[in-house]
């Protein structure tokens, strides 16, 4: 019988490779963030308190921003909330998996972003792992480097000077390659065309700026009228 110790060392172990390449985009965005809040005149305290407190990378960018206009909170809230809605959708879809894992759900729900819901989405966690530590180490691991990139981005950023155009590419090479993952292992696609077919028509609708949400309702909408015909599909 396992400890808890021990069932955490292990649960670590198997998490961490899945999170080297977010460790490697973390450290530069989070870097790109903390040059941009010290560029605007903040002490580095600042992206740090913020990388833990508001864990958002797009939302950070976006409320540093706010700090130096006028005080807004209605509007802030709008806009956040219209910057990182797509949340709402990842919420529901992780119900199950986040079910019954005690105080470590509290911190899951808080700490999940893009990344870490695309591992514990998809993952086949390894024999032996606790599902909960495993899911707990992703996302801790994860917000530890966007925490880390963000404050040294802040303690160094008027020393540091190097072009970061494209840097963001990093995140959506990964995304593309947990689908080919994701795609590999299905038996049948439905799902994922589903996916694509509704973002490519939500795009072509309201256009690249305005798309994300739209396509997130449509394919929730889809999946949800879809659920029975495609498991179906899937059992068989």
């Amino acid at each position: 019988m396992e400890n808890t110790g021990q069932k955490m060392r292990k649960a670590l172990a198997a998490a961490f490779p899945y999170t080297v390449p977010i460790l490697t985009g973390f450290l530069f965005l989070g870097m790109t963030y903390g040059i941009y809040m010290r560029s605007m005149g903040f002490s580095f305290l600042y992206p740090m308190a913020m990388s833990i407190a508001v864990f958002a990378g797009s939302a950070e960018f976006v409320v540093g921003h706010m700090l130096t206009g006028l005080f807004d909170p209605l509007g802030a809230f709008a806009m956040i909330l219209m910057v990182n809605a797509r949340h709402l959708f990842y919420g529901i879809s992780m119900l199950d998996k986040y079910r019954r894992l005690g105080w470590k759900s509290l911190y899951l729900i808080y700490g999940m972003c893009d990344e870490s819901f695309s591992i514990n989405c998809t993952v086949a966690i390894p024999a032996g792992v606790d599902p909960g530590w495993f899911y707990f180490f992703i996302t801790a691991l994860n917000q530890l480097y966007w925490v880390l990139g963000a404050t040294l981005g802040g303690l160094f950023g008027s020393l540091i000077h190097f072009n970061t155009q494209g840097l963001d590419f990093v995140m959506t090479a990964m995304f593309v390659v947990i689908f080919l993952e994701q795609w590999r292992k299905e038996k049948t696609h439905d799902s994922a065309l589903l996916g694509i077919g509704s973002s490519a028509l939500c795009l072509l609708v309201f256009g690249q700026d305005r798309f994300i949400i739209p396509a997130m309702a449509l394919i929730l909408l889809s999946l949800t009228l879809l659920r029975r015909p495609i498991e179906g599909r899937t059992t068989a």
